[in-house]
């Protein structure tokens, strides 16, 4: 992987644990670097980035030092997915939110402008990007 791709990945990275930046920022910045899709794993405590060659860069998160819910609430998963989008919560509070909701991580799909929420028992749900049909 080319060193500034990696550089940007990680940058963006930085901005969005630490709260300096939000979801359309992130997305922006991956996206003219040539970031095809990424999957943070709460569980795991990682962040893996796919390019279209199928490279990846993959670095560590800091999550709170809370459990995940066994059970999925996708009601409180979506307020804690508008709360984030509004502004009105960061990053590092919408992982809370979305662990407490049961949420174990979520994938991004650049290109095809959706997240895939994850659950325990193989439960998701799908949201599109503002603007998205």
């Amino acid at each position: 992987m080319d060193g500034a791709v990696r550089q940007v990945i990680e940058q963006s990275n930085h901005n969005a644990f630490t709260g300096q930046s939000g979801f359309g920022a992130e997305v922006g910045s991956l996206m003219l670097v040539g970031v095809e899709s990424y999957f943070v794993d709460y569980r795991l405590r990682t962040v893996t980035y796919y390019m279209p060659d199928d490279e990846t860069c993959t670095l560590t998160m800091v999550v709170p030092a809370q459990p995940i819910s066994r059970l999925f609430d996708q009601p409180a998963l979506i307020a804690a997915i508008r709360s984030a989008r509004s502004g009105a919560v960061k990053y590092p509070e919408f992982v809370a939110r979305s662990m407490a909701a049961g949420c174990v991580g979520y994938l991004v799909w650049l290109v095809g402008q959706h997240v895939s929420y994850l659950g325990r028992k193989g439960v998701a749900y799908v949201d599109p990007f503002l603007g998205s049909d």
